[in-house]
């Protein structure tokens, strides 16, 4: 029988692995196991596989005993430890090499720019000085963000020299703090500061056939701030900027040495021309991977297991989308939740593909950040994008988060 390792993820992931025949290893970390997964897989392996030195071992006991020759992980925590693992095993997939290209943001920008491929301006600052300094060489705005973090978290635009000691004493003050969302997976250490880049920011989501490259789909944004408050797909283009946006994309993945398996590239298309912001080698976040599997009816998380192992057609040209898909959030003020009004009738309502809550009463609000301060998603689908985000913006007053002020 054909065996997978899967590391992290979601019960979706263990399901569809399971219904193309494959038995199913899961790798999870103590702090993850979600309601399911422990029934759902052939074997469970519960450990901290942030731990190289506690996991190898165990992961090498379980490809004796198992025989899996496939590591898949759609999570961004266990890029690297499925590269890790791949090389260590000789399995075919992505290797730590190309993982910590795209997991490393500062090395992601040396790679691009020493490839010939693109250059930003891009280097580690450790104080407000570095961040003048950095501006003084590539001008402001000034971007400044973690090497490796993720959701938006700890990101910074800096619009001159005078903001540079108050923004560097804000985000180090992020640094090796316990008590944040997902802090254990995404700690706060080092910090990069980025050329800023203009425009309109894409994100592109792709699966790549032995170094053939398909995009799947390209996606507009809706954004406050740094937080992405919004998706729509696919996005409203003209079909020359698509183009330029599909060719960039590949060339990048080419360029970064994905072979195999999911991408998920965020771009913008820039008054110096296309330019990367970041590139995965894991799926999009926002349920993205669910929008697609409907709107252009190609399952990312399906094609992720099954590829390996040639279970699944492979792509030769772009997916066209049969509909439009739109998704935004709707929050509430800061203080304690006392409830959450509306959600049982929208989620009843056509064309609605899900409401998601991330927060329930007694709960108290902050004001929003980054992508973890978001409380309640409102995922629809129509014949086309503008209509999905007509309809989109026309359920979200029907959602209330209902808060009152927290004493003291």
């Amino acid at each position: 029988m054909n065996t997978i390792l899967i590391i992290g993820g979601r019960l979706q992931a263990i399901e569809k692995a399971k219904a193309l025949g494959l038995r199913v290893v899961l790798l999870q970390h103590k702090e993850r196991l979600l309601p399911g997964q422990a029934e759902a897989a052939d074997a469970l392996l519960l450990v901290d596989y942030l731990d190289w030195d506690v996991t190898w071992p165990i992961v090498r006991a379980a490809h004796e005993a198992y025989g899996f020759t496939a590591v898949m992980t759609l999570v961004e925590q266990a890029t690297e430890l499925a590269g890790r693992l791949n090389d260590r095993l000789g399995l075919v997939g992505t290797s730590y090499e190309v993982a910590n290209r795209l997991h490393d943001k500062l090395r992601m920008r040396e790679w691009l720019h020493h490839s010939g491929f693109e250059s930003v301006g891009c280097a580690e600052v450790k104080s407000g000085d570095d961040i003048r300094a950095f501006g003084t060489r590539h001008g402001y705005p000034v971007i400044v963000k973690p090497l490796d973090g993720t959701a938006s978290r700890g990101i910074a635009i800096i619009e001159g020299p005078d903001e540079a000691d108050a923004a560097w004493a804000e985000l180090a003050g992020l640094r090796d703090r316990d008590d944040l969302p997902m802090a254990t997976f995404y700690p706060v250490t080092s910090f990069i500061a980025e050329e800023y880049i203009d425009g309109v920011e894409y994100s592109v989501e792709s699966f790549s056939f032995a170094g053939r490259h398909i995009v799947v789909s390209v996606t507009g944004k809706f954004h406050d701030g740094v937080v992405e408050m919004g998706h729509a797909l696919p996005a409203i283009l003209d079909p020359e900027d698509e183009r330029t946006i599909v060719d960039h994309v590949v060339g990048f993945l080419t360029t970064i040495g994905l072979k195999d398996g999911v991408g998920h590239t965020e771009i913008k298309l820039s008054s110096k021309g296309p330019r990367i912001i970041e590139g995965h080698d894991r799926v999009a976040g926002d349920r993205l991977l669910d929008f697609m599997a409907v709107t252009h009816g190609v399952d990312l998380e399906q094609y992720a297991a099954g590829w390996p192992f040639r279970l699944v057609t492979e792509l030769h040209e772009r997916p066209r989308a049969v509909l439009g898909g739109a998704t935004k959030w709707v929050n509430g003020r800061p203080g304690v939740v006392e409830s959450i009004e509306g959600v049982d009738e929208v989620r009843a309502l056509p064309g609605v593909l899900g409401v998601d809550v991330y927060l329930a009463p007694g709960d108290v609000i902050s004001p929003m950040t980054d992508n973890y301060g978001r409380h309640v998603q409102v995922l629809v689908t129509a014949e086309d994008t503008a209509a999905a985000i007509e309809r989109c913006d026309g359920l979200l007053d029907r959602i209330r988060v209902v808060t009152r002020p927290e004493q003291g």
